[in-house]
């Protein structure tokens, strides 16, 4: 469309129909849209914009060949990386590059984890914790990872997407965020050191792991809404 465009295209009817994927369904719209007065000096702007666009393009490919050989020699910890729901080819390689593959120069998960920015801070006073921010470390680590748990929030049937939502509910989507990419960064660190792809948990994990005291917690809101509730198993 902009190429017809900077050739001298005016008609907003013809425009209208060069429309690819989602604006197809938009043409009465494109066509209000495109009604108007294009001089030589916009079509002159249009055509250094779209060859900047596709230099810009070409370096990036360029850039993709040289990452992509570089990364060979780790293809088989990127493939168990992928296998993380929220975590693709590109997040992949970032953690490899931030935190290595060798697995054993963090005491432990809590430690990687903790390097990366993605600990709770520890402010306590008189036995009172005051704050819950989290540390300052890794931000390149940190930022790839919180854009895979909003990634993974996204995904369907997965643990990583329920515990997304659910501390969502209750403490807003930017901590949610922040909790899954702790997660996520805590499975990587597990997957890395046994060499074993990821194992999806489902997503009623957690509230099968906290059966009791689901049951306890729900029993308690129906009876202080008047309800009188006997239990019993269907087991």
């Amino acid at each position: 469309m902009i190429e017809a465009m900077i050739q001298g295209e005016t008609s907003s009817e013809v425009l209208a129909e060069l429309a690819q994927r989602k604006l197809k369904n938009k043409k009465e719209e494109l066509k209000r849209a495109l009604n108007g007065l294009m001089g030589e000096h916009q079509r002159l702007m249009l055509a250094t914009q779209l060859r900047h666009i596709d230099f810009l393009d070409q370096e990036i490919g360029k850039l993709d060949e040289e990452m992509k050989a570089r990364m060979l020699p780790f293809e088989e910890d990127l493939e168990l990386l992928d296998t993380i729901p929220g975590v693709g080819r590109r997040t992949a390689e970032q953690v490899l590059a931030e935190i290595g593959t060798n697995m054993k120069q963090f005491p432990s998960a809590a430690h990687l984890c903790s390097w990366a920015g993605l600990a709770p801070g520890n402010n306590e006073s008189a036995g009172k914790r005051k704050s819950g921010r989290t540390r300052k470390g890794n931000q390149k680590l940190r930022s790839a990872l919180v854009e895979a748990a909003r990634a993974a929030a996204r995904t369907k049937n997965t643990y990583l997407s329920s515990q997304y939502h659910r501390i969502a509910a209750r403490r807003g989507a930017n901590r949610a965020a922040v909790a899954v990419a702790h997660s996520i960064l805590m499975i990587a660190y597990h997957i890395l050191s046994r060499r074993q792809p990821y194992l999806e948990l489902g997503p009623t994990y957690y509230e099968e792991r906290k059966r009791d005291t689901v049951i306890k917690q729900s029993i308690k809101k129906l009876e202080t809404l008047g309800f009188k509730v006997t239990v019993e198993s269907v087991a």
